[in-house]
This record gives C-alpha cells, structure tokens and sequence, in this order.
C-alpha cells in the first residue's frame, strides 16, 4: 500500500479497511474478484473491525469484575439452574419488556457469574451493561455532596440498557442505603432491566438495608416483573479448590 492510500485511509478513519487491504489486494488477485467481490470484502473487513472496537469499549465501560461466558460455566455441577432460561435471558428479549431479574442462592454457587455472563452477551449484541456491588453503588451515591453530582453519577445506573446490581446480602448496607436503592429501581422500574444476586433471603433484606420500609417498596417495584432464579447446592468456587489442592 502506497503512503498516500495509507494517508487517506487514515483521515477517513477506516482503519479496518487499511490493516486488511494489502491481504485483499492478494486475494483478489488470486481469486480473479471483480470490482464489486473485492469492495465487499474490503467494507466487510471495516464493519468487523468497528463492531470488535464498539464491544471492546462496552465491555470496558460495563466495568465487569470479571469477564465471564455462559459456555464456561459448568451447569453439570448444579442442577438446579435452568439452562434454557439462562440462554432465553442471553437472548436480550426480557430488556425488550423492560423485565428485571434476581438471583438468589449462597456464596459460590455462579450468581455473579451468570450475571456477567449475560451482560457480555448482551453486549455483544449492541446493548449497554453497567456492572456494580452493592457496595459500590452505595459508596458511589452517598458520596454526592453535590445535586450536579449526584444527578451525573445517577445517569451512569439510568441510561445503561442493563444494569447489574451484584452482592447483595454479603453484609449490612450503612445507613440511608436504601434510599439511594430505591430511587435507581423506582427511576429504572418498566423503563429499563436490572439483574441482581442476593446470598439472602428476600425476608432478610430489610434488616440488611437497615430500612424495612424501603426495603418493601424495592422489592415491591423490582418483583413487579422480574425472573426470581433461586440457586441451590454446593459452591462451585469450594470444589475448585478441594480439587487443585487433591
């Protein structure tokens, strides 16, 4: 490729179309490709590069704790999740009825991971995902001293098409808790989809959010139209670890 093309390609910003050119050139040359079999390769080449870039930042932007796949997980250790359903929520159309979902189960037993299984998918398919703890969220909004602040730092858990709430029920939430909770599910309810894991028993969680009031009126609005998954038997992380240390 000459330095001018190169040059050109580049203020178009068509960095796709640059890094494979050379290689097309080669293959229609040794295919005799028309005009039109080489252009079509060639905007191919573009559209996959932007669509790997656009998941790229996504991925990044969602702020996973971990980068996780529904085919890595081993659905043979606990039986008592519905692999169909887990595929049906993959596909994206519980977002499309702006549906919720709640995994509840103890430590150990994949909630987190079908949580973020499901956000990558989704992000793949073109949907925006924000992932967070309880923690985080809660630390995020109660360090708003300002209105400005705390109105940019709420539209991050808005404006995502899925939002992922994680770790609830690990241990008490500090005061006012829920109030901040539920103004992101009172504000996100019919509109957009959350999913959220809970190791606690939903009787539990108004002694965990030290709020029952508030905690009623969150599960109220997120049970409204949610997929309540309860996840039982051994944690999955415990058998790892008997296994590498046998």
């Amino acid at each position: 490729m000459n330095t001018q093309l190169r040059k050109t390609l580049t203020q178009l910003r068509l960095g796709g179309l640059a890094a494979s050119l050379d290689l097309r050139l080669q293959e229609a040359r040794s295919n005799n490709l028309d005009h039109s079999e080489f252009l079509e390769l060639l905007l191919e080449d573009e559209l996959n590069i932007r669509s790997s870039r656009l998941i790229a930042r996504r991925t990044k932007a969602a702020c996973f704790r971990e980068t996780q796949s529904i085919d890595s997980f081993d659905f043979t250790f606990n039986k008592s999740i519905n692999r169909k359903l887990i595929d049906e929520l993959a596909t994206g159309n519980f977002l499309a009825q702006s549906q919720d979902v709640l995994f509840i189960g103890p430590p150990g037993v994949g909630k987190s991971h079908l949580a973020q299984a499901i956000g990558h998918h989704l992000i793949k398919q073109g949907k925006t995902v924000f992932y967070r703890s309880i923690f985080d969220t809660v630390a995020e909004l109660m360090d708003d001293a300002m209105i400005e602040t705390h109105q940019r730092v709420m539209a991050r858990y808005l404006k995502c098409d899925l939002l992922i709430i994680d770790d609830m029920g690990i241990k008490r939430l500090p005061p006012r808790s829920g109030e901040y909770l539920f103004e992101i599910i009172m504000r996100r309810h019919q509109t957009r989809s959350t999913i959220m894991t809970s190791n606690r028993p939903l009787e539990e969680w108004g002694k965990l959010i030290g709020d029952v009031p508030a905690a009623s009126a969150i599960l109220d609005r997120f049970l409204h139209h949610a997929h309540l998954i309860k996840i039982t038997g051994k944690s999955y992380r415990m058998k790892e670890r008997l296994s590498k240390e046998n």
